[in-house]
């Protein structure tokens, strides 16, 4: 029997499933839940995999022209990011690709180029390096190389990373820094689910090529009260979680989960304050948050 008709079966089960968080003796870190909401409405308890499940329904079901491709994620990806959606849209929307990372981009490139909505996923950012060429030689530079008269920027890659469980050497790792010097595209990590569904839609509509990396380990780990209507967030803005006036700790995604406990264990054991800043966008970064934060307040940084 087909891996494919094994998980069809699944999808309305794990639809009808509450919401699992799990243990943080099992991690480095403990989660804490952004306490602000960015819109007005409803909202719904979900994990970071769900909210970005709802994020791509929400582009699917608004835009005739998006499509969502990768390998796997027809009957759902592994991390279940995609579940249902391929029933919901139909597999000319949905569907899988051959296990070629430079393949999956090259056709998001082209698919983009002609006025589609492409949504492309790698199934672990390890792999995401034989599609580098095609991410920074010809998606980045395509508005650019073409006078202004093509571009891709309806082009959004998605793609876990970081460590969690028994990944080892080609399931951690988190390749963020080697595309934060890449001009004509844009690269953004999420601390959670809010910000995962906000930063997903920012990135599918914005301009430019967008990359954002999802840390996996926060995929089940991390549960907020997610708005349900649609809503995006700024890319390139910075977020001060934490006030201080010793030293600021920069991070982004899961670090900035470890740092807000760093900044509460060295005020109570050293009597140090610690400001806080989730970069939230690698590519473009904050300057002004940053520059203005280390300048008027601390005079001292640490970019973990």
């Amino acid at each position: 029997m087909s891996i494919n008709k094994v998980c069809s079966r699944c999808v309305s089960k794990l639809l009808r499933s509450e919401v699992k968080v799990i243990s943080s003796k099992r991690n480095h870190f403990v989660y804490a839940p952004d306490k602000d909401v960015p819109v007005k409405g409803d909202r719904l308890e979900m994990n970071m995999y769900q909210a970005i499940n709802n994020a791509l329904d929400t582009v699917l079901g608004k835009d005739q022209t998006s499509m969502i491709f990768g390998e796997d994620v027809g009957f759902g990806g592994v991390f279940r990011c995609t579940v249902g959606l391929r029933d919901k849209y139909g597999k000319q929307r949905v569907f899988n690709t051959p296990l070629c990372e430079q393949g999956i981009i090259g056709f998001g490139i082209g698919a983009a180029v002609m006025g589609k909505t492409a949504i492309a996923e790698i199934q672990f950012a390890d792999y995401i390096f034989p599609a580098f060429d095609q991410i920074v030689n010809e998606a980045a530079k395509y508005r650019y190389r073409s006078g202004g008269e093509f571009d891709c920027g309806k082009l959004t890659i998605r793609a876990p990373c970081g460590a969690v469980g028994h990944g080892g050497l080609y399931h951690s790792q988190s390749p963020e820094a080697y595309f934060a010097h890449t001009p004509g595209l844009k690269v953004v990590v999420p601390r959670g689910p809010i910000k995962a569904k906000g930063l997903l839609l920012s990135c599918v509509r914005d301009p430019d090529p967008c990359l954002i990396l999802e840390p996996k380990v926060l995929y089940r780990k991390a549960v907020e009260e997610v708005p349900v209507d649609d809503y995006q967030l700024p890319i390139g803005r910075a977020d001060v979680l934490v006030e201080g006036s010793d030293v600021t700790l920069i991070g982004w995604g899961t670090q900035v989960h470890v740092l807000k406990e760093v900044a509460e264990l060295a005020k109570n054991e050293l009597n140090i304050s610690c400001e806080v800043i989730d970069l939230v966008s690698i590519l473009p970064w904050d300057l002004d948050t940053v520059c203005k934060d280390v300048v008027l307040r601390t005079s001292r940084v640490a970019r973990v």
